[in-house]
């Protein structure tokens, strides 16, 4: 109850926004984590094109955050968030009906550049729309997004029992209906222009050098997202030999941020600088991989996933608050587009390492390895981001009155 109080308390966007999100990670998470699966059992294609199939995929997202964080702030991210769920919808409809690798590549440059739209557009839009109450509206963003990569998977795992097509539809379907909710429902916003060329945003951003430290000092934080998909599915997996046992993670994960996301960020919004509790929650983040390092047995994983999904719920809110406040309001979403790229293939490199350190350490008996691996990256970054607060290079918190400007 608490939480549908706070929810209506935002303007319409932010509720559309919400709901939105919702939307967008139950389709993308009923079909993803299938589709590999399907390119090599139904499909019978190679390792190494399935691998560049997913690779162009991921690589139009990651490498193209920026186009569409400048297109928020020039367009306005109101139609850069409608255009990103119509070749969304485009991209998961062709994993459904083609076949042809030229097809399916075509459907991972759509579908890849579709995130890199809306991502940062709808970030963008939020952190303008939510004005002095950007950390709360993150945290139910968070709740949303988490209640989604639960929902999608369960549904896909359903929807498969009839086959792969069925599943992509209904993905395709999810994205059309939100592309028409938003298209019909979501207020269009006045673009400030940022007084430079789109070059001249990108090198403003870039040479903010506070802002790029804090961009890879968050790289242990996407890290450790990422093995909630990776590591901790397959600790669950290995102590228990159930295959399903890797939605009782998500599972732990969707019902403490229900019960705690919205508590949390309000609590600690009032009790000292944001950038404190960014550096606390990553610390939770590394800690969280030591449980499991040490003990045998689903429990342990368990309790990591729990801490980890503390730790997420700690920072993450007052990280995608303090973003915008690196720079003038009309690029915010430039902000966001690059905060994503540079953070991203930071990312990428650290789980490349959690991989190499996985296969080494089952190669060798040395199953703690990966762990540990995760736990210090999880305190390096917390150690960066305390440095930055320290040396006063991050943001302050109080919220100037700009923040009210159109975007």
């Amino acid at each position: 109850m608490r939480t549908w109080h706070e929810i209506r308390r935002f303007p319409l966007a932010v509720r559309l926004l919400l709901v939105n999100q919702l939307g967008v990670n139950t389709g993308f998470y009923l079909l993803i984590p299938y589709l590999a699966t399907h390119l090599t059992e139904n499909l019978g294609l190679s390792a190494a094109v399935v691998g560049i199939v997913l690779g162009v995929r991921n690589l139009s997202q990651q490498g193209l955050f920026i186009i569409g964080g400048s297109a928020s702030d020039r367009l306005g991210a109101r139609g850069v968030i409608i255009a990103g769920c119509a070749l969304r919808t485009l991209g998961f409809a062709l994993f459904a009906l083609g076949d042809g690798l030229a097809v399916l590549l075509a459907a991972s440059v759509l579908s890849g550049l579709a995130g890199a739209l809306f991502n940062p557009a709808v970030r963008a839009y939020l952190a303008q729309e939510a004005g002095e109450r950007k950390a709360e509206a993150f945290a139910l963003f968070n709740v949303f997004a988490t209640t989604g990569a639960l929902i999608g998977p369960l549904l896909g795992s359903a929807l498969l029992l009839v086959d792969f097509r069925t599943s992509a539809l209904t993905a395709a379907g999810i994205f059309a209906v939100l592309t028409v909710a938003q298209a019909l429902v979501l207020p269009a916003r006045k673009v400030e222009p940022s007084g430079g060329g789109v070059l001249g945003d990108w090198r403003e951003v870039l040479g903010n050098r506070a802002f790029v430290a804090f961009s890879l000092a968050m790289v242990g934080m996407f890290t450790l997202e990422n093995q909630l998909y990776l590591l901790l599915p397959d600790g669950a997996r290995e102590a228990t030999g159930w295959d399903g046992a890797a939605g009782i993670v998500f599972l732990v994960g969707t019902v403490a941020n229900l019960a705690l996301q919205l508590r949390i960020t309000k609590r600690l919004k009032s009790r000292g600088n944001r950038a404190r509790w960014i550096a606390v929650g990553l610390g939770v983040m590394g800690l969280a991989f030591l449980p499991p390092a040490f003990a045998a047995g689903v429990v342990p994983v368990l309790v990591s996933a729990l801490l980890l999904y503390l730790g997420i719920m700690v920072a993450s809110p007052f990280v995608m608050e303090l973003i915008p406040r690196f720079g003038r309001p009309e690029l915010t979403g430039t902000y966001f587009g690059i905060f994503y790229v540079v953070s991203g293939v930071a990312a990428a490199l650290g789980n490349t390492a959690v991989g190499w350190a996985m296969d080494t350490g089952e190669s060798g008996g040395h199953t703690w390895l990966p762990w540990v691996c995760c736990a210090l990256f999880g305190l390096a970054s917390a150690g960066g981001v305390a440095w930055l607060y320290r040396r006063g290079a991050l943001p302050v918190h109080t919220d100037p009155v700009r923040e009210r400007s159109s975007i």
